[in-house]
C-alpha cells in the first residue's frame, strides 16, 4: 500500500455524475485506484458500513440530506474515517464550520486536479500513519515476541533487539520509508531484509550502496535511462525503482548522498513520480524505500550536510540497532551460529567453543560489531586442527586492536572522555581497586583474562587477590 494506493477505500460522495467521474479519473490517473462512489447520503452510509473507508470526499450541496448532516453521521458512526468537504465560493463559511465539526480539509469548486490530488495524498498519508501507530502501539504493548521466520537470521535474546524485531513486524506493511540506523557491521541489511520479507510485497528487495555515487550515476542507477540519453547510452537501462516495483528498494549509506541526489530522492518519495534520463514520459514508482546509514543524521542536518525535509520524510519509521558492545549477552548465540556456518562453508565438523572465549570477548569493544565477530570466528574455524576453537586467533585480533587504540590515544587525538569520576575524586589506591574489580567483573572471575585486560601478569592479579583476602581476614 501507499499514498498512491492505500489499503483503505476512498469514497467520493456527490450527486452530480460528471463530478464523480472527473474526481475518480483524477485520482486514478495519480495512482489512487482504491476508490468507491455514492450519489447520495444513504448510499454513502451503506458503503461506509460494508467497506473499509479511510477517506470521504464529500460535497456539501446535496438533496435529501445536506453534506453537513452527513458529516456529523460519519463522525458519529465511522470516527476513523477522514473527511474532505467540497463546496462553492459562496459556501466557504459552511466549509469552515465543517472543519470545526471534524473535517480534515476543504476544497473550493471547481477544483484543480493538482490541488485535489495533493490534498487527498496528504490526508491519506495522515490516515495511514494513524493506523500504523495504532498497530505499533498494540503490538509493542502486547509484549508478544517476534514470531516470524523473517526475523530468524537475526540471532539475539537481547530485550531491545527483540523489541526492534516486534517493531519491524508492526511497520512492515506500511508504505512509508524505513530508516535503519546503526554502526558499521551491526546488521542493518538483515533488519532491512526482514522488513521487506514481512511486508508481503510480491516484488524483490533491490539493494544499492550509495557511498561514492556522484549525482549523475545515482540518478542513472535509480531512474534508468533511454537509449541516446547521453554519450555511451547505447541501450535502454531499467532503473532500480523499476526493478523493485511492488517490492522494496534498499539504499545503504544514505548519509553519503550529495545534496542534489538527496533532492532527487526526496521528490520521488514524496510524489512517487520520476523520469528516466532522456525520457519525457513520467513513470510512477511502486517500490517501498528502506534506507540505512551509520552516520549521525541529526548532526548532519544541523551542519547542513543532509536535507532537513528529506530527513523528516525518512524518519517516520526508525530502527536504531544497538552496537554489539551493548548486547554482549548475545555473544554465545552469535558465536555458535557463526561456528556452524563457517564449518559448513569449509566442509569441517564444527569445533567446540572453549569456555574461556566468552570472558575474553566480553572485554572487547568490537568496533566492527557483529561483522567483525563473524570474521574472527571464520578465521578461527579455518585454522582449527584439534576439534576446539583456537583462542590464539581471538587474542591476536583483540590484542592488535587494543595496541592500535593505545597508540592513537598516545598520539594525542581529541575524543570523548572514556572515564567519569565522582566528586570528590577517589584516591589512587581506591581507583586501582575499582579498576581491578571492573576487570574481574568483565572476565567473570577468570584471572588470566582479567590480567590481560589490565595489561599485567596473571601472577600480579593472583598476588592482589591474596593481599585483599588477607586484609579482609584481618579486618574481620
Amino acid at each position: 500500500m501507499s499514498a498512491a494506493n492505500p489499503g483503505f477505500c476512498v469514497l467520493v460522495v456527490d450527486d452530480e455524475d460528471y463530478v464523480r467521474a472527473s474526481v475518480v479519473a483524477a485520482l486514478k490517473s495519480a495512482g489512487i485506484v482504491n476508490v468507491a462512489t455514492a450519489s447520495e447520503p444513504i448510499e454513502a452510509m451503506e458503503v461506509l458500513a460494508t467497506r473499509d473507508v479511510g477517506l470521504v470526499l464529500l460535497d456539501l450541496t446535496m438533496p435529501v440530506m445536506s453534506g453537513e448532516e452527513l458529516l456529523l453521521r460519519i463522525r458519529e458512526e465511522q470516527p476513523g474515517a477522514a473527511v474532505i468537504v467540497s463546496t462553492g465560493n459562496r459556501d466557504i463559511e459552511k466549509a469552515v464550520e465543517c472543519m470545526r465539526a471534524g473535517a480534515s480539509d476543504y476544497l473550493v469548486k471547481p477544483v484543480e486536479r493538482e490541488r485535489l490530488v495533493a490534498t487527498v495524498r496528504r490526508v491519506i498519508e495522515h490516515q495511514e500513519l494513524l493506523r500504523e501507530n495504532e498497530a505499533i502501539k498494540e503490538r509493542l504493548l502486547s509484549g508478544v515476541p517476534p514470531r516470524s521466520e523473517a526475523c530468524a537470521p537475526i540471532a539475539t535474546a537481547d530485550p531491545r533487539m527483540l523489541q526492534l524485531m516486534s517493531y519491524a513486524e508492526a511497520i512492515a506493511r506500511s508504505s512509508h520509508p524505513v530508516l535503519v540506523i546503526g554502526e558499521t557491521g551491526v546488521g542493518k541489511e538483515l533488519f532491512s531484509r526482514a522488513v521487506h520479507d514481512l511486508s508481503g510485497r510480491k516484488g524483490e528487495l533491490v539493494a544499492i550502496n550509495a557511498a561514492g555515487l556522484d549525482d549523475a550515476l545515482f540518478a542513472d542507477l535509480l531512474f534508468g535511462h533511454r537509449k541516446g540519453a547521453y554519450t555511451g547510452a547505447e541501450t535502454d537501462l531499467e532503473g532500480l525503482i523499476d526493478k523493485a516495483r511492488d517490492g522494496s528498494l534498499f539504499l545503504d549509506e544514505i548519509g553519503d548522498l550529495s545534496s542534489a541526489s538527496q533532492l532527487k530522492l526526496l521528490r520521488v518519495i514524496e510524489t512517487g513520480e520520476y523520469f528516466p534520463l532522456g525520457s519525457d514520459l513520467m513513470r510512477r514508482g511502486r517500490a517501498r524505500f528502506i534506507v540505512a546509514t551509520n552516520r549521525d543524521l541529526d548532526a548532519a542536518v544541523a551542519s547542513g550536510h543532509f536535507r532537513r525535509d528529506l530527513y523528516y520524510r525518512l524518519r517516520g519509521h526508525r530502527i536504531r540497532i544497538p552496537p554489539l558492545r551493548e548486547r554482549l549477552g548475545d555473544l554465545p548465540l552469535l558465536v555458535e551460529r557463526f561456528v556452524a556456518a563457517a564449518a559448513a562453508e569449509l566442509g569441517k565438523e564444527p569445533p567446540t567453543v572453549p569456555p574461556e572465549l566468552y570472558p575474553l570477548l566480553r572485554g572487547y569493544a568490537f568496533p566492527g560489531n557483529v561483522r567483525e565477530l563473524q570474521s574472527m570466528v571464520f578465521e578461527a574455524v579455518n585454522v582449527e586442527q584439534n576439534g576446539s576453537l583456537p583462542l590464539s586467533i581471538f587474542r591476536e585480533t583483540i590484542g592488535d586492536a587494543e595496541s592500535s587504540g593505545k597508540a592513537k590515544s598516545k598520539g594525542g587525538a581529541v575524543g570523548e572522555p572514556v572515564l567519569t569520576f565522582p566528586n570528590p575524586l577517589p584516591s589512587a589506591s581506591e581507583l586501582t581497586e575499582l579498576l581491578f574489580d571492573e576487570a574481574l567483573k568483565r572476565a567473570e572471575g577468570n584471572q588470566s583474562v582479567a590480567a590481560r585486560l589490565l595489561g599485567v601478569s596473571p601472577q600480579a592479579v593472583s598476588k592482589r587477590l591474596k593481599s585483599r583476602k588477607e586484609r579482609d581476614d584481618n579486618e574481620s
